[in-house]
Parts: structure tokens; sequence; C-alpha cells
């Protein structure tokens, strides 16, 4: 393994990740202070998550190409465009415009060129047998950064609401750290060296979106991973926590709270996941985790108290998580070196549009006192069905190392 560019790719995941959480606990109550509607709230996330969609295929089909370090150096400016544009206006259309333009994270999760193009570039400083256990501790500290985002965010709009500060500056205050999140990657991203980008390619191949060979098993990938998408969009980050904020009047600083430690326990379980994969497969352990997951998601609404629909929400998370590095790795293993970070890329741009999809339907569905809690249930089902046919189409597919 290279020394020097891995310890920088986990740099820039561990601070993206930490903005996107402490954005994510604040951001629904933000644009509801600005005086936004549920319903305007959802249809601006799906808006943000397709416009990520479109300018990620892009930057990531090409990043082979054109080069890794650019891509992600793009990705990074339009991190900070975003931020900025989000914290100077309540302007409907300017929001919607950044939103589809930027790179903007009303989930928590991982949005924009990123993910894709930094584990491509992983993925060829490691070895087979340490790509899955790589991407586990990348995912493990990105859960970590997400969680001490949620904290620092929630409790930092507490304290300064507390000192005097208007909710609304208070929330300006944490989508300024965003902004500035999208500067310091920029610096990072500077410092990479040649070895991240891809190996040079066969010029005389035709290309579909930087895939050749692998065109048929990414698309099959892309479209159920677009439906396992959807199905989290409809109750992402923000909106369960604005949904925990409705249902049980819970402040800032306990959502912070909430969801650090749902992170942390997210990111242990991606964690678990290696040894698991080491004996069952890559495939087995990313569906007989995740359909428990689903079903300790759809008890949340069902839980009478605050503390039950906490501990349902954190038992859901010790296991949520199992499926990422899992699926992440196997996805770049059936693939050809030259494709990592199309297949990659391709894979998250589906998954995104998927997601772009469902948070409007959510809100929607918040916004409506008979199906306040429908978006759990409607989650979980989802769920359960493409782990059915994720098993069905290939789990006679089978990795490189577990082929030996």
């Amino acid at each position: 393994m290279k020394s020097r560019d891995p310890i920088l790719l986990f740099s820039t995941r561990i601070l993206r990740l930490f903005a996107y959480g402490s954005l994510s606990v604040i951001l629904a109550l933000y644009l509801a202070e600005t005086g936004l509607t549920e319903r305007t709230i959802g249809l601006l996330f799906s808006l943000t998550l397709a416009g990520d969609a479109g300018i990620s295929l892009w930057l990531t089909t090409s990043a082979d190409r054109i080069g890794r370090k650019r891509m992600l150096l793009l990705g990074s400016l339009l991190m900070i465009l975003a931020g900025v544009v989000f914290l100077l206006t309540r302007n409907l259309f300017l929001l919607t415009a950044a939103a589809i333009i930027g790179v903007i994270s009303p989930s928590g999760n991982e949005i924009g060129p990123f993910l894709s193009i930094e584990q491509a570039a992983l993925s060829q400083l490691v070895p087979d047998k340490q790509r899955t256990k790589i991407f586990a501790w990348y995912n493990l500290s990105g859960s970590f950064a997400t969680a001490t985002g949620a904290l620092v965010g929630g409790w930092l709009a507490k304290i300064l609401q507390s000192s005097g500060w208007s909710v609304i500056d208070s929330y300006r205050f944490i989508l300024s750290g965003y902004a500035l999140a999208g500067v310091l990657l920029f610096v990072l991203f500077l410092s990479l060296s040649p070895a991240v980008e891809a190996p040079a390619g066969a010029p005389a191949v035709q290309r579909t979106l930087g895939l050749h060979k692998s065109r048929r098993v990414v698309g099959r990938l892309s479209a159920l991973f677009a439906l396992d998408a959807f199905a989290g969009g409809l109750i992402i980050q923000s909106l369960m926590a604005y949904w925990f904020h409705l249902r049980f009047g819970v402040d800032e600083a306990v959502l912070g709270s909430l969801f650090f430690a749902a992170n942390i326990l997210a990111g242990v379980s991606a964690l678990l996941a290696v040894r698991l994969a080491a004996k069952i497969g890559l495939i087995n352990t990313m569906v007989f985790t995740h359909i428990p997951s689903s079903l300790l998601l759809m008890l949340v609404p069902l839980m009478p108290s605050l503390p039950l629909a906490i501990a349902a929400l954190l038992a859901r998370f010790s296991i949520s998580q199992m499926d990422v590095p899992t699926r992440q790795s196997y996805t770049l293993a059936v693939v050809a070196p030259d494709e990592r970070s199309a297949a990659s890329g391709v894979t998250t741009i589906a998954r995104s549009v998927g997601a772009a999809i469902s948070p409007s339907l959510g809100g929607l569905l918040i916004s409506i006192p008979a199906l306040f809690s429908a978006p759990f249930f409607l989650c979980g089902g989802l769920k359960i069905v493409y782990d059915l046919l994720l098993y069905r189409s290939f789990k006679m597919q089978k990795p490189p190392e577990e082929l030996t």
C-alpha cells in the first residue's frame, strides 16, 4: 500500500462526513425556519439528490479519463458553492438552483463524486484480499465522523441559542462550517499523488459511461441499488430527525446525541462485516444482515414512547451498515481495474437517482396526519424486496477472493 495517499483519502472522508453529519441534524429545521413547508422541503431534498446524480454521473464516468484528482477538486468547489448559497439566501429559486448544481447532503450520507473516485483509488492501492477490510475501515471512519458531526451540530445549535443567538442564526453558523469544509477538502485533494489515477485502459475498447466488458453486471447492480436507495430516501436522516421532533418534541441537542449514537453503531457494524464476509461471502453478508435491519426500522414508529423508539432505531443501526463495505467491495471486485471509477460512479448515481425521488414523497407523507409514519413501513418493505432480488441475481457470481 502506498503510504501517503490512503491517509489523505481517509482524511477527506472524515472531514466530509463530519460536515454532512452536522448539517443533517439541522437542515430540515433550518429550511422550516425560513418558511418552507414539509412538502417543499421534501421536494428541495429530491432536487438536491437529483442534481447530485447528474453532476456526479459526469464527474465519475470521466474521472478515469480526465483525472481522478481533477474531479475531486471540482467536487469540492461545488460543495463550497452549495454551502454558501444555502447560507446566504432564503430565496426558493436560488436554493433550488444550488441544490441542483452544487453538492449538499440532506441525509448525512455520501453525496457527490467523492465516494466513487476515492474508493476506485483505494482499490488499486491495496491487494484484493485487503479490499473489503480497507473499505470497512473507510466506512467506519465515515460513520464516526458523521456521528461526531451530528453531535456537534445538534449541541452547537442548542448552545448558541442558549447564548442569545436566534434559531436561524445558529443554523446559519453550522452552514458556514459546511462551506469551510469544502475549502479544506480542496486543499487536501491538491496533495494527492499521481498514484491515485486510473491505469491506462485499452484505447480501442468502445465504452459507454466509462464501461466496456462490465456493462451488463453494472447495469443489473445499478437497478437493484436504485431500488434500495429509493426506499432509504423515504426517511433520510434529516426527515427522520424532523419526524422525531414532531412526534416526541425532541430538540436539536437530543437529536444530535441520538444520531451520534446511531452512526457510531453503524460504523462498528461495517467493521464487523469484514469477519462475517470472510466466512459466508459478500453477497450473503449483504442480504442476511440487511433484512433484519429493515424489520427493526419498521418497528420504530410502532413504539409508544421515545425511549422505546430510540432503542428500536439504535438496534437497527447496529446492523444497518454491514452491507455497505461489502456492497462497495463486491462492485469493484467484479469489474476491470480501468472501469472502477465508472462502475462505482454509475452504481452510486443509480442510488442517487433512486434516492432523489423519494424524499419528496416522504415529506408529503409526513405532512398527512394519517400517513405520518408511513415512510418507515414503505422503506423497510422495499428494502426487503431489494435484498431478495439481489440474492437471487448474484448469489452465484463470486468476487476473486472467494474463488480461491
